[in-house]
């Protein structure tokens, strides 16, 4: 089996762990505030990358890096984790797994067009065609659009966290295709100090909660294997594959969490929200063609 293949699969394997992470954290969210839930969740990542990083060569940048950087890797840290991250648990805590997985794939189209203002960098015809079909994808999706009042913060939430993981994919590729930093610095330090913003947050926020065996089993799980393990195995992967191909595979996001929802959640879809999920699908992964994503310093 050739390296490119295997590759492929490896990623493919990536991106199934990160999809089941939605059915964890909705089971988890019975028992655990969203808030101190994620910044579990993170800083316990966190913990074992940096004792991975103590073992690795490129501890040494550590002390060289600039205090400018620092500086933008705590705002990086901000903005993915305790922004996005804290924003996706508490939008599933309101929202079905389902619907936060569209509102989430226009993280895509955000970041394209942010991408214009801060990276010069313009979409093409066939992208700006992505982007219209998305529109039309969560319209049909969403038409006629009845959100329940419940629902309605957990949107609002979504939004913010959609906004917040457009603008920390531009910092974190501007930061990374310097390449002048190991993917790994970057990681450990953004990680950290958003997780404990994060954890510091929920806790004051949410109190100390009480966690049963069943739910520190979750959360240990989403550390270790869906977070620590497997950001260390897609970055393994961005060696081999083409930033088009890491694209494409980790659209699949938006086919797998649906069908988890749907098995394991109890959540269903009516063939006008399926249709709806496909044409946002087809169009997120146009737009990708040429978004990067995240990669380096992504813990889904």
């Amino acid at each position: 089996m050739n390296s490119r293949l295997i590759s492929i699969l490896q990623a493919i394997f990536v991106v199934f762990l990160w999809a089941t992470s939605w059915v964890f954290i909705k089971i988890g969210l019975h028992e655990i505030p969203p808030i101190t839930f994620a910044g579990l969740r993170y800083f316990l990542a966190f913990i074992l990358l940096f004792i991975v990083l103590l073992f690795s060569d490129v501890k040494r940048e550590i002390n060289v890096l600039p205090k400018q950087t620092w500086g933008r890797l705590v705002i990086l840290g901000f903005l993915f984790y305790a922004g996005t991250q804290g924003a996706s648990f508490v939008a599933l805590a309101f929202l079905p797994a389902v619907t936060v997985n569209l509102l989430w794939s226009f993280s895509s189209v955000a970041v394209a067009l942010l991408g214009i203002i801060w990276l010069s960098e313009k979409p093409t015809l066939f992208q700006w065609t992505g982007i219209m079909l998305s529109i039309i994808g969560a319209f049909i999706y969403f038409y006629p659009v009845a959100i329940p009042k419940a629902q309605m913060f957990g949107v609002f939430i979504a939004i913010i966290g959609i906004s917040a993981n457009a603008i920390s994919s531009i910092m974190g590729r501007d930061i990374n295709r310097s390449e002048k930093y190991s993917p790994l610095i970057v990681t450990v330090v953004s990680m950290g100090a958003g997780s404990i913003a994060l954890l510091a947050i929920g806790l004051f926020v949410e109190g100390i909660p009480v966690i049963g065996l069943k739910s520190w089993l979750i959360i240990i799980w989403l550390a270790v294997v869906n977070t620590a393990f497997a950001f260390t195995l897609w970055n393994h992967t961005l060696r081999t594959l083409t930033a088009m191909e890491s694209s494409i595979i980790n659209g699949t996001m938006l086919i797998w969490i649906p069908i988890f929802a749907i098995l394991f959640l109890g959540e269903s879809l009516s063939s006008k929200e399926i249709m709806g999920l496909v044409a946002a699908g087809v169009g997120t992964l146009i737009v990708q063609l040429r978004v990067f994503p995240i990669g380096k310093n992504v813990a889904t």
